[in-house]
């Protein structure tokens, strides 16, 4: 069997927890073993054989999966509680790591939930995930110095209008149709009183900032004005558009004053982009 082979063997041995060390003892196994090709990959250590530290890594390698998908979505685990050990094994046989780290291992999170029936209320669950997802992709984002509001008000109002803002890099824009937002509040307040799960249309922008990441609630008219900004449309065509919109999704002449200084001052844009 050729390296490529062997190592691509011992990945399936230690990622999957279904198997288990009796692949050891196969006559495949053997073979690779009594050939000593294992040990051009894995050096024996003081105490233990190649064979044992691949039995060892393939113990920890459940846990380490278990506590990254912790780590990214504790609302998640809080919520399914038990189960949560049930969701890691199930997910990570639909979705097992291919990467060098686990540091992205819960990117599919979303819609896995979406696709099964065994972890309930799937639609709050998938909108949970959702929201911890883009914590997760916020903070993995580099990070950009804000730009300030006297840089903004130094541009001429005519070419301004021309103008559009460049969003930081790190800002996910989040529409949810639960209470998830609430659930993460009673998390991070180290409260008892969870809210159950409930319909409640949302609108959140999530962002990092000097190694922070925030979650800030909006309007639906000012999440449709941050989409447009976000999507590089000018000043003018972002006034335009807005106005123009129907219901809660319209916003007023006086409210973009209001809006661009409160996201300013919260660090979300990064620059001018010049017309």
């Amino acid at each position: 069997m050729r390296l490529g082979s062997l190592q691509k063997w011992m990945q399936a041995v230690v990622v999957h927890p279904g198997t288990t060390t009796a692949a050891l003892r196969s006559p495949a196994a053997r073979r690779l073993l009594s050939a000593k090709k294992i040990e051009t990959v894995l050096l024996p250590s003081p105490t233990l054989s190649p064979a044992e530290r691949i039995a060892v890594y393939q113990e920890m390698y459940p846990l380490r999966m278990h506590d990254a998908l912790a780590a990214d979505y504790p609302g998640l685990e809080h919520f399914l509680g038990e189960r949560f050990h049930e969701f890691v094994v199930a997910y990570t046989a639909a979705h097992p790591s291919k990467g060098y780290t686990l540091n992205r291992l819960g990117d599919h999170v979303p819609g896995f939930l979406a696709r099964q029936r065994r972890f309930s209320p799937r639609p709050f669950l998938v909108d949970l995930a959702r929201l911890e997802l883009a914590l997760t992709q916020a903070f993995d984002e580099r990070e950009l110095a804000p730009i300030d509001a006297a840089a903004i008000e130094s541009i001429p109002q005519a070419r301004l209008a021309r103008s559009g803002l460049i969003t930081v890099p790190s800002l996910r824009l989040v529409e949810v149709e639960w209470n998830v937002d609430a659930y993460l509040d009673s998390l991070r307040d180290d409260r008892h009183d969870h809210p159950k799960p409930r319909r409640q249309h949302a609108f959140i922008l999530v962002f990092r900032r000097k190694y922070s990441i925030y979650r800030l609630p909006v309007s639906a008219a000012a999440f449709e004005v941050i989409k447009d900004i976000a999507a590089g449309r000018s000043f003018s065509l972002v006034v335009q558009r807005s106005l123009s919109r129907h219901g809660n999704r319209k916003a007023s002449p006086d409210d973009f004053a209001r809006w661009f200084r409160h996201w300013t001052s919260e660090g979300i844009f990064a620059g001018v982009k010049r017309a």
